[in-house]
């Protein structure tokens, strides 16, 4: 754990160590445990849910916690939708969504190659077509330009270790009027028993969502503990 951690900073401290990079991040060797010290606009990046931790993203008791298919209806799928699930785990949405768009397709992102193994098989037993998975970087999706409608990110984006990157990376994947759907668990309420670092204010989402671009269209707070902030692709 010690050398992970410490091949963690040291790689932090390489990319800030770029002219690039320097007016981006602050890196912080005091900050908070479940953070990795980088911080962007004011906030700390959260560490990343490792792939060893992907049963609980296929907890029984996600249904009635985070009531999934409230979210699936405010994205306002049509059958030839083509949507990225980006941070997309073991395919908990993906699977989900692929159903409701028979005529368009999944992209289901995920930096680490170990969740989109788990994601491969479960698409094969669930025999599901419209999922393709792609091996994202921490820098970019490594999707195709101009093609995606929607880019949905669920309890993920808290944890890009290059927030701004990602995000310039997925504007570039949208098409014109293309949504971004971010749904985070609500920073402003104390009593969302998360860890602070896991939750996210909508006046933080909407400032870091600015700087890309993107336009605030709505937040739908119909979920339990989450907020569901859409953005556009505009101009």
């Amino acid at each position: 754990m010690f050398w992970k951690r410490l091949a963690v900073v040291f790689a932090i401290w390489i990319s800030l160590s770029s002219p690039v990079w320097a007016d981006t991040y602050e890196v912080r060797s005091n900050h908070d445990p479940d953070g990795i010290g980088k911080i962007y606009m004011n906030r700390e990046i959260a560490q990343v849910m490792g792939h060893q931790g992907a049963g609980w993203l296929e907890r029984s008791s996600r249904e009635t916690e985070e009531q999934p298919q409230k979210v699936i209806s405010a994205l306002q799928l049509k059958p030839d939708s083509v949507v990225a699930d980006i941070g997309a785990g073991t395919g908990y949405f993906s699977f989900r969504i692929a159903p409701q768009i028979p005529q368009g397709k999944v992209y289901a992102v995920d930096v680490q190659p170990e969740m989109l193994e788990i994601l491969n098989d479960l698409k094969g037993e669930k025999k599901i077509a419209n999922v393709e998975p792609i091996l994202g970087s921490e820098t970019s999706p490594n999707l195709p330009e101009n093609s995606v409608d929607l880019a949905l990110m669920v309890d993920a984006y808290h944890e890009f270790e290059y927030p701004q990157e990602m995000i310039a990376g997925i504007v570039r994947s949208l098409k014109l009027k293309g949504r971004v759907v971010l749904v985070e668990y609500r920073g402003e309420n104390p009593f969302v028993m998360i860890k602070g670092l896991h939750k996210m204010t909508q006046k933080q989402v909407r400032q870091e969502m600015s700087v890309a671009g993107l336009q605030y269209v709505e937040t739908r707070n119909g979920l339990p503990q989450q907020h569901i902030m859409i953005f556009e692709k505009v101009g």
